[in-house]
């Protein structure tokens, strides 16, 4: 299990609102046609949980990738804590339970981690930027405390759940 620091929260916590920042279409057009513009938050999303199911206990390769990404992550955020506003350093801020995935689950992981690849492969520019600060952003959220790290459960159990009937019925 990956846990993550304050410092990895907050450099979570700016890439959402990087995102956020990004996408705002403005109120008008936003409630003009409102299905259009959330839409343009569907990939950035689906990244995330991506992101966050890679920090629940997965291992091999992948889980390597996602450790190494939280530890870089949880570094620079512990720095620009203690050298940019004076805070301190390697404070937890992980949840305190986990839903772990199961071996079905693990297996949704490699199924998505193969579309997620494909989607980045696939996509240019600012759109493959978008998924893979989507992605950033759900490896450092996805085990918080706070309410983004709820997320996980969820997550967890829907991918046990995906993974029990797809392979519980091969």
């Amino acid at each position: 299990m990956n846990y993550v620091t304050f410092g990895g929260v907050a450099i979570g916590l700016c890439l959402l609102l990087h995102q956020a920042v990004t996408w705002w279409p403005g109120r008008k057009p936003l409630t003009k046609d409102p299905i259009k513009h959330l839409s343009r938050l569907l990939p950035w999303l689906a990244s995330w949980c991506y992101g966050a199911l890679t920090t629940l206990g997965v291992g091999g390769l992948v889980g390597l990738v996602s450790s190494s990404v939280l530890g870089i992550s949880n570094w620079l955020g512990d720095v620009a804590l203690v050298w940019g506003v004076g805070g301190h350093s390697g404070q937890l801020a992980a949840a305190k339970t986990f839903v772990p995935l199961s071996a079905q689950g693990m297996a949704v992981v490699l199924i998505l981690t193969v579309g997620f690849v494909a989607a980045v492969a696939k996509a240019s520019g600012e759109r493959s930027a978008v998924l893979k600060r989507g992605a950033w952003c759900g490896i450092t959220l996805g085990t918080s405390a706070g309410v983004a790290g709820f997320a996980a459960v969820p997550l967890a159990t829907a991918a046990n759940w995906l993974g029990s009937q797809v392979f519980g019925v091969l």
